[in-house]
């Protein structure tokens, strides 16, 4: 009798994370508004500094990422040796996780945040307890009110993915301070840099003041470079150390490091980007509601369109592909009346609009 290996039962406890759609059937290309990346795709130095690093590609990267954690430090005014990088911000998060949860532990976010937080704590054992928003908010007293003894980690997006919502800086300090000393509170601040609010910090302040909160931040939004998968991590030196020992060796590549620096040498491209987006989701979020469809407040480069049922959500995502355009349901977040759409180019917002417009005269009542 021979016997397979057995996996943990914890892998079966989630779905594969699904990332958002990039072809529509029939379209040589379509509009993709689906995975919030840069509607400007990525700067071109940094695509020049990829082409001169590929010459190097048969050498091992810097382990350490250390002229990247320059570049980063320099950038945003941070010490290098209190930054970790890697290959894309979900690493890191999964890796503070693993590293502060476990078996018998618990994990608390919001009813609707990341879920690669809920994926990463399943898989480590933990129990995930979701908090309910308030207006598709996060409610800090609600996540506080799901603390236990159990808890271990805390994870909030902030601006939030799905539903672009920010909870200002007063609160999530309030937040820290009644946690436990011991639960960590991870904030994932991916959208930081489209956010115009005076009131918002994407969590230096909160890392700088003590030895339980962790920032991560990512390059795959406004920097544009999605495809080379790079993300960073502040904290407070016992965390980084954590987060070194529990990384692989050479978690970021030659190519993603020298993307990456030479995206924030220059800063004009995320000036513009974020002077687009502000402007382009007004613009989008205005035209949407003159045809009757609701979106939240967002502080992201995306909106969350609801269309009141799940049927009607789903028949305008068939009609939106139908023209080629690739949005992101949002089932797998409990908002199945939603659909989540990228600020792309004023030509592609544009062109999503259109077709909802049409959409709600073709079927007013779905």
């Amino acid at each position: 009798m021979t016997f397979a290996p057995r996996p943990r039962d914890a892998i079966f406890s989630v779905a594969p994370y699904v990332g958002g759609e990039s072809v529509v059937a029939g379209a040589n290309q379509a509009i993709k508004l689906s995975s919030n990346e840069g509607a400007f795709g990525a700067p071109p130095a940094a695509i020049a500094a990829i082409a001169e690093a590929s010459v190097g590609i048969h050498r091992y990267p810097d382990g350490s990422s250390t002229a990247l954690r320059s570049a980063i430090g320099k950038r945003f005014g941070l010490d290098p040796s209190r930054i970790v990088c890697g290959n894309g911000s979900d690493e890191l998060l999964t890796l503070l996780i693993q590293s502060y949860g476990g078996v018998g532990t618990e994990l608390t976010m919001s009813a609707h945040g990341f879920l690669v937080y809920e994926i990463a704590a399943k898989i480590a054992g933990m129990t995930v307890r979701k908090a309910p928003e308030r207006n598709l908010t996060t409610d800090i007293d609600a996540i506080l009110a799901h603390i236990t003894p159990a808890t271990r980690v805390v994870c909030l997006a902030n601006p939030n993915n799905p539903t672009g919502s920010l909870v200002h800086q007063s609160e999530i300090a309030r937040l820290r301070s009644k946690l436990p000393t011991d639960v960590l509170l991870v904030l994932d601040a991916a959208y930081a840099e489209y956010v115009d609010d005076p009131d918002y910090d994407p969590g230096i302040q909160l890392a700088d003041a003590g030895s339980n909160t962790v920032m991560t931040r990512t390059f795959s939004k406004i920097f544009g470079l999605g495809g080379v998968r790079l993300g960073w991590a502040y904290a407070c030196t016992p965390i980084v150390d954590v987060l070194n020992r529990a990384r692989g060796p050479f978690n970021v590549s030659s190519l993603a490091a020298a993307a990456g620096i030479a995206a924030l040498a220059d800063p004009a491209w995320a000036v513009r980007s974020r002077t687009h987006n502000s402007r382009a989701r007004t613009r989008l979020t205005e035209r949407l509601h003159s045809i009757g469809i609701t979106t939240y407040r967002s502080h992201a480069n995306f909106l969350l369109a609801d269309f009141g049922t799940p049927a009607r959500a789903r028949a305008a995502d068939l009609h939106l592909r139908s023209c080629f355009i690739i949005t992101r349901p949002m089932s797998a977040y409990a908002l199945p009346r939603c659909l989540r759409i990228t600020i792309g180019t004023d030509k592609e917002c544009d062109a999503v609009a259109d077709a909802l417009a049409d959409f709600c005269g073709l079927h007013p009542h779905v």
